[in-house]
This record gives C-alpha cells, structure tokens and sequence, in this order.
C-alpha cells in the first residue's frame, strides 16, 4: 500500500503517514527498522505494510513496515 510520510520522529524513529485518503496512520520504530531507512521526510512516498483491521478502517490497524516507494 501507498503513503505519504507525514511527521517522523529521528529520536524515537517513529512518526506517521498519511494514506492517500487522507487518513492518518501512525508507525512505532520497529516499523521504521523493518524498511531499513535511516532518514524520512516528511512529503516523500512511501511503501507501507499493515496488519490487523480492513482497508475500508482504521480500526486496529498498525503498520509494520515503512520503506521508500520505488518506481
């Protein structure tokens, strides 16, 4: 699934995106680490990976997986 990175934490390395609904998801470090990023900004497009709930609501669910969309 696609995002775009909306406020990312370096310290905590962890932060949020929004997905292209405008629907905000937030995204702990593990997430973060799983991608192998060492930096996000925030407007950059991103390849997201969730678990848990539908797509059609945020109801739990989280991401577990934040990493740079390639073309």
């Amino acid at each position: 699934m696609q995002a775009t990175a909306y406020t990312y934490d370096s310290e905590t390395r962890s932060g949020s995106v929004l997905l292209d609904d405008g629907t905000p998801l937030p995204f702990e470090a593990p997430a973060f680490d799983a991608g192998g990023l060492r930096l996000l900004r925030p407007g950059q497009r991103v390849r997201i990976e969730i678990e848990g709930g539908t797509a059609d609501s945020g109801d739990g669910r989280r991401v577990v997986l934040v990493t740079l969309q390639t073309f």
